[in-house]
């Protein structure tokens, strides 16, 4: 085990561990909201950038569709550079690419160029599915009693990333006229380096023997219904999200809404998406995960509801706001069941599977969006979300009932 990787708990005392258990987890809260923040910048600004560089208006919204291709493609190898190298090693990898984003979206905007723009949102998507891992990395590091604190805490950074993003984006998207939103890429660049260096200071164990070689194959556990159940939830809820969130802001300014009110409905989404966590596990608690992913799925729909009576500024802004508690139930539930299906030493694996179907499936949703906003409008975009609702509904009635199952072992 290298000195870098080694975990600084072992064969210490309990008040130096819980030093670098604070610290680790304040930092990767910190990382947490700056790298949220680079990833509403994306959001924010791609369908934007994309309608005014795209050479057709059905790629509008492309790049942000290459952020989610990014995000499916390098799920699994950050998970094999932290199996290998440990996950601090996986965190600086993932920041280096956002700085090269906001590097090469700075350039694509004043050059024009739309695919060199695509380029960098893939670099973005990198970036995001490195982030994916701070939850867990902070859940390593503490004792089994303060894993719940440990993931509210890192989760509670992508409430503070809902304020800084669409911050960044209004305070800067004008800096650098006539290039649209240049400055507001290289503040983007920025805030990836200053995560870079607060991560710098992760101290946390290397991968043990048993997580390396051991466990059941995956397709024995991929079989589970539980694990169907779980994944296919987990997809339509991040798969709606990023399907609404990226036709929205295109959608409000072929209304004629001004950018600023696009970013503060993004703000208040993302806010939404992060701020019921603090007792998102105190309700599966207590009525178990199937529940919470079910009322998950009706708030999704409720979204699309209120989306469907007008195209109000309030209109946009109440559709995010549900979408975003709707996320909340449907992915973290749909992520608490997926648990319940491997033993211990086959959760790295388990859960790198599962954020690859997730992300992988949901890069349609987003190749799909602008293309179907463009030809066929926003309620047509409303309308399409209750068809994938209405199935992940009943697999989960169907399958998911009663008490969590036990694993083996």
């Amino acid at each position: 085990m290298s000195h870098a990787n080694a975990s600084p708990l072992a064969g210490t005392s309990p008040a130096f561990s819980y030093v670098h258990e604070r610290s680790n987890i304040w930092r990767l809260t910190i990382a947490q909201a700056l790298a949220g923040a680079n990833s509403v910048v994306v959001y924010a600004t791609g369908a934007v950038v994309g309608s005014t560089l795209a050479p057709s208006p059905t790629l509008a919204t492309l790049p942000i569709s290459i952020f989610v291709v990014g995000m499916a493609a390098c799920t699994l190898p950050s998970g094999m550079i932290a199996q290998r190298h440990g996950r601090r090693a996986a965190f600086l990898t993932g920041t280096g690419c956002g700085v090269l984003a906001g590097l090469l979206a700075a350039q694509a905007v004043v050059l024009g160029s739309f695919w060199l723009f695509c380029a960098a949102t893939f670099f973005g998507g990198a970036y995001a599915a490195v982030v994916l891992s701070f939850r867990f990395a902070a859940a390593e590091c503490a004792p089994k009693e303060r894993r719940p604190r440990a993931l509210s805490a890192v989760m509670a950074g992508g409430v503070f990333a809902g304020v800084i993003g669409p911050q960044l984006v209004t305070h800067t998207m004008y800096l650098s006229l006539p290039y649209l939103f240049a400055a507001t890429f290289l503040a983007q660049a920025a805030v990836a380096a200053l995560s870079a260096l607060i991560l710098l200071g992760v101290r946390l164990p290397s991968p043990t023997a048993a997580e390396v070689a051991g466990g059941r194959p995956l397709g024995v556990i991929a079989r589970q219904p539980r694990f169907i159940a779980a994944v296919i939830c987990g997809v339509v809820s991040y798969l709606l999200m990023n399907f609404l969130m990226t036709a929205a802001p295109l959608a409000m300014r072929m209304c004629g809404l001004s950018q600023e009110s696009s970013n503060l409905g993004l703000q208040w989404h993302v806010i939404a998406m992060y701020a019921p966590s603090f007792f998102t596990g105190r309700l599966m608690t207590r009525f178990g995960a199937p529940r919470v992913v079910m009322a998950g799925l009706a708030l999704t729909a409720a979204s699309a509801a209120v989306g469907l009576t007008g195209m109000d500024v309030a209109h946009f802004w109440g559709t995010l706001i549900l979408l975003g508690v709707g996320w909340n139930f449907g992915f973290v539930g749909a992520s608490a069941l997926v648990l319940e299906c491997h033993r211990p030493e086959e959760r790295t694996r388990v859960q790198s599977l599962n954020d690859f179907a997730v992300f992988g499936t949901m890069t349609f949703g987003s190749f799909l969006s602008g293309g179907l906003l463009s030809a066929y409008g926003w309620d047509t975009i409303l309308w399409l979300s209750f068809a994938p609702l209405s199935a992940a509904i009943f697999v989960l009635a169907s399958t998911v009932t009663g008490r969590p199952s036990q694993i083996a072992g």
